[in-house]
């Protein structure tokens, strides 16, 4: 039994009538096989089709040798004829992107020599690898150029060339492939062996964007979008930046710049917010000068901060310094912190008797315990 693939014959059909051949019951649903399909199987980096089949909900579609299985919620009678209908919004936008694809590696393959080794189409984005590195500043001219073949729409040239043809056929391929091999050409951009499903004309991709280019394994991993993906994508980012100038009081192409501004204010601040809390440490620990052995508890520090006014402390305090910041609910973070003593006897006592665990170098424990200030207080009235 093998199934005639509608798909390949014309990708933009959506509905059908087709005769089925099996049905079997699966771990998840029922596997179907049909006469013909227009659902396309997941390959080549293009996700499954989904739809329905008279009714019944295709949930996922996969090739099989010859034929294309579809996996059902519920099953269908062999024999009977059924109407098809592909969910066409996500096919048209798989299309979008796998023909997008095409022109951006078709350019590169072109002008770097480089070729596309791997090939992932999310839910948002098309994740390419390419075996070079792309230097950034080509993107804009990449990118200028891929939408500059959506602009030009011209028409895509679909076909099997015959054993003695395909040799003579200059495409772009990682191996020599045994006949028969699709082809894919989008004329003076791309030529390819492809199984996926494309768009008729350039013209219908609308719009293709880069978003990135990164290192990665030796080579360039490439993140981009087409048609109304992108487009969607390049609506949210400018409702965001929108936010943005209104939060910045910026006008919306300097967002920029303010975020930059901002940056530098909230460096300065935090310079000066961090030069006051030395001076209130140094008060802090003054009140400590000469005596002995200290516990302290200070409302919220985090670990940073916490060391830092312990070590403070231990410096004028004449033995160790205990600081602990938190609550009641959640426990208190701690550092423990002397001059020449090592602490780490006492930590391991302290986090054993008040539910905790800490660590660190010998004049420095750090860690956390739960525990109630109170607990806390006499556990340190025993060992003072």
């Amino acid at each position: 039994m093998q199934t005639r693939k509608l798909y390949y014959e014309d990708s933009h059909r959506s509905a059908f009538s087709a005769q089925v051949l099996a049905c079997t019951q699966a771990e998840k649903g029922y596997e179907v096989v049909l006469d013909a399909t227009a659902f396309y199987p997941e390959g080549g980096g293009q996700a499954a089709d989904t739809g329905t089949l008279g009714g019944v909900r295709v949930m996922d579609t996969r090739e099989r040798g010859a034929q294309v299985v579809h996996l059902c919620e519920k099953p269908l009678e062999p024999g009977q004829t059924v109407e098809g209908m592909i969910d066409w919004d996500k096919r048209f936008a798989r299309m979008q992107q796998h023909s997008g694809e095409h022109i951006v590696s078709g350019i590169i393959h072109r002008r770097f020599g480089y070729h596309n080794t791997g090939f992932h189409m999310g839910a948002d984005v098309i994740t390419i690898d390419f075996d070079g590195v792309i230097p950034e500043k080509a993107l804009p001219e990449i990118e200028a150029e891929a939408n500059g073949a959506v602009w030009a729409n011209l028409p895509l040239h679909i076909w099997y060339p015959s054993p003695e043809e395909l040799p003579k056929v200059a495409y772009r391929t990682k191996k020599q492939l045994p006949w028969p091999v699709r082809i894919v050409e989008i004329p003076g951009y791309d030529c390819c062996a492809c199984c996926g499903t494309h768009v008729s004309a350039t013209g219908e991709i609308g719009l293709i964007k880069l978003f990135s280019a990164v290192n990665f394994r030796g080579g360039t991993r490439m993140e981009m979008a087409c048609g109304a993906r992108a487009l969607d994508i390049l609506n949210e980012t400018y409702a965001q930046n929108r936010l943005v100038s209104q939060a910045f009081s910026a006008k919306i192409f300097e967002t920029g710049a303010a975020a930059r501004r901002m940056n530098d204010q909230l460096a300065e601040l935090k310079f000066q917010r961090v030069a006051l809390q030395r001076k209130l440490f140094a008060q802090t620990a003054a009140g400590y000068a000469g005596a002995g052995n200290v516990l302290h508890f200070e409302e919220g520090l985090d670990g940073t901060e916490t060391r830092e006014l312990a070590d403070t402390i231990s410096g004028v305090c004449g033995g160790w310094a205990a600081v602990f910041s938190g609550g009641e609910e959640d426990g208190y973070g701690f550092c423990l912190a002397a001059r020449n003593d090592d602490l780490r006897p006492l930590c391991a006592e302290m986090t054993a008797a008040l539910h905790g665990r800490g660590g660190g170098k010998p004049a420095f424990q750090q860690g956390r315990v739960q525990a109630k200030k109170e607990e806390i207080t006499a556990f340190f009235a025993s060992v003072r």
